[in-house]
């Protein structure tokens, strides 16, 4: 069994670090004199504490985290912060039911983006605060996973990134610590320049901040129950969209680029393919737009431009209810929830990278077929890639399906129609947040859900986050023997 005592010291700063974040709503209600401060107020004490406790009890000089600590320690933060995450929706005037708390907290730190909430524009700033701050941590969460832990575990394909991330902790700064600060850097860098450039639109300065922070995550939250459609006039979706490709970026090229090599985005095979991907839908979907409605062809290019961008980076804003665009598009974005965006960013879903390993494997066997004898070697980026690469790509991939049918099938046994369950199963295993359909499409919310569906799509969701595998590793029985 793996010690582990350096898990929790871990957890628990990670947990007493989310409570001080609670005390941030609390002010801003304070400062808006809104009755939900007492709630931040309490949750903030009760999760610092616990978080204290938690990191005190597992304490141990020189203490290391290995392989299997490592799975853990993954798993278990994910699921650990999502419960205490849900603390402050528990105890807010509202009186959310436990479930309906846990599923939005899960939804938040997952940057998944599903919302069981109506009357946002309503509700009291601290709780829109708190929504936009569990996807702003989840967002960095995703990042410094996908490029600390999942590469040196070799999850899902991940360990292709080793080396790269390796280079930049050895070529940029010698010091782990300074990599991350970098890192953080970057990411809080970007969430201002989002802001401002909200700002510059009209929105008031709190929507702004609370939108940039679900930006740059690629989470989704919005302010407004018509999402960014109430904020198109002044150009705010323009904003969206660049920052929203920002976020879907691999953060390593950030730090090429810091060092100097600006043209890095330029030969990295992730960026190129993913713009040219973002490119050839939006083009598709507005011409498809264009040709069977009445809208101009700016505006069906705007509104196609957003609402794919959204969906394939998994960030969930809808500038319109796009299940009026007619079956091609309903289908279209179907499909692009399975896309994603880069390794390395906030962005969810099955990644560029693997697609193009899958292809590159997929052309390598047919022209293997006719010639058995010859030797092809594999490339990506120009490097040779290693069977076990290939291997742990198209593990991912079947993985990653049975997840979505199993889940899909789960929800149509429990009473959601065809469309609902598919579609929810779908946006809860990729991360995406909205579905499509009158129920949960980008103009519902889950809220009517049945509480045992929303407990499958939490724990989809959570799954998801962990790239799959790492939640079966755990699973396993194997796992725990000595």
């Amino acid at each position: 069994m793996p010690d582990l005592r350096p898990v929790f010291f871990i957890v628990g700063l990670m947990v007493a670090g989310l409570g001080l974040f609670m005390f941030v709503p609390m002010l801003v209600d304070l400062a808006m004199e809104k009755r939900s401060w007492p709630a931040f107020a309490m949750s903030g004490i009760i999760t610092t504490l616990a978080g204290g406790v938690m990191a005190l009890a597992g304490y141990t000089p020189n203490m290391q985290i290995r392989a299997r600590g490592a799975f853990v320690l993954t798993a278990f933060s994910w699921a650990l912060l999502s419960l205490f995450a849900a603390v402050p929706f528990l105890m807010d005037p509202m009186k959310l039911s436990l479930t309906d708390a846990i599923f939005e907290a899960t939804s938040g730190i997952t940057t998944t983006g599903s919302t069981i909430l109506t009357g946002l524009d309503d509700l009291p700033e601290g709780i829109l605060m708190w929504r936009a701050i569990l996807q702003w941590i989840g967002g960095i969460g995703i990042i410094a996973t996908a490029m600390a832990i999942l590469p040196m575990l070799g999850v899902g394909g991940m360990q292709l990134f080793k080396d790269e991330s390796n280079d930049i902790s050895e070529k940029i700064l010698v010091r782990p610590t300074k990599v991350a600060l970098l890192i953080g850097g970057t990411y809080l860098g970007l969430t201002l320049m989002c802001a401002a450039g909200y700002i510059l639109t009209g929105m008031s300065v709190f929507d702004a901040f609370a939108h940039a922070m679900t930006t740059l995550a690629t989470g989704g939250y919005s302010t407004s129950d018509l999402s960014m459609g109430g904020f198109m006039d002044n150009g705010a979706d323009i904003v969206c969209m660049v920052f929203m490709l920002a976020g879907a970026l691999p953060f390593g090229i950030y730090m090429l680029m810091f060092s100097g090599k600006f043209d890095a985005p330029l030969y990295d095979p992730q960026v190129r393919t993913f713009l040219l991907i973002i490119l050839t839908l939006t083009l598709m979907i507005s011409a498809g737009l264009w040709m069977t409605s009445d809208l101009p062809q700016i505006r069906a290019f705007r509104l196609a431009a957003f609402n794919t961008i959204s969906v394939v980076t998994g960030t969930g804003y809808a500038s319109a209810d796009y299940n009026s665009w007619g079956p091609f598009a309903v289908a279209s974005f179907f499909v692009f929830m399975f896309i994603g965006g880069c390794a390395g960013s906030t962005a969810c879903s099955v990644k560029i990278f693997r697609y193009q390993v899958a292809f590159e494997a997929f052309r390598v066997y047919l022209i293997h077929m006719p010639r058995p004898n010859t030797v092809i070697p594999m490339r990506y980026g120009g490097k040779p890639l290693s069977d076990a690469v290939v291997y742990s790509v198209m593990s991912y991939f079947f993985l990653f399906f049975m997840t979505f049918a199993a889940t899909a099938m789960i929800l149509s046994m429990i009473g959601l129609d065809a469309m609902t369950a598919w579609s929810g199963a779908g946006s809860a295993v990729a991360n995406v947040g909205p579905g499509l359909g009158d129920i949960i499409g980008p103009s519902g919310t889950y809220q009517s859900l049945p509480g045992s569906a929303k407990w499958v799509l939490l724990t989809a969701m959570i799954v998801g986050r962990l790239e799959i595998i790492t939640a079966l590793v755990v699973l396993t029985p194997s796992f725990w023997r000595a």
